[in-house]
């Protein structure tokens, strides 16, 4: 009995030391190593202060900003610690009246008509409600709003959303993005 319970004992300890130190320290290594910007959560900086990470949304008050995809974690939104969609089904009525307001919102912002389409990632939160990126459609319906407030051509303000776009991976996998931190930070080196 002894026997089975030193090998069983001994076995333990060869299970922690190798998947509770071993795996994650090459794992970190080699994170570290290949990807360091993604390892240390791609972080953005501004005038050497960090002001966000490229992974995270985060809202932009100020209109003269793109505005991100709406958020439903934690009770304000863009909480990080409470990540979550808002599980409303696509039926559900205080959904429906949401996604009518924030489409309303969205085109009196940008002076569109009122029968006018918006996109859906302007006015629906995504699974995790901190989704940093927008359709490049997403971006373009903002673009004159924020060159008349930045006194910018409209064409600049297009050429930067053209810039800041992601294309699908390797051609096939995901959809076009826009990254609405990093659109913002390469917005105000226009306008310094």
């Amino acid at each position: 009995m002894l026997k089975q319970f030193t090998k069983g004992f001994a076995m333990l300890l060869v299970m922690i030391v190798l998947t509770g130190i071993a795996y994650p320290l090459v794992v970190t290594g080699l994170a570290q190593l290949f990807f360091p910007h993604q390892a240390n959560g791609s972080l953005a900086y501004k005038n050497g202060q960090v002001v966000g990470s490229q992974l995270i949304g985060q809202n932009f008050t100020d209109l003269k900003y793109f505005q991100p995809r709406p958020s439903a974690a934690g009770k304000d939104g863009y909480d990080a610690t409470a990540s979550g969609g808002s599980n409303l089904g696509p039926t559900n009525k205080d959904f429906l009246n949401s996604v009518a307001e924030r489409a309303n919102t969205i085109r009196q912002q940008n002076g569109l008509s009122s029968n006018q389409a918006v996109p859906s990632d302007l006015v629906t939160a995504s699974a995790s409600g901190l989704d940093p990126d927008i359709t490049p459609e997403g971006a373009m319906i903002q673009v004159s709003r924020i060159a008349k407030l930045r006194n910018l051509p409209a064409e600049t303000v297009e050429n930067l959303v053209r810039h800041d776009t992601t294309p699908r991976q390797l051609g096939i996998f995901g959809e076009p993005r826009v990254n609405v931190l990093r659109l913002n930070l390469d917005l105000d080196t226009l306008t310094k």
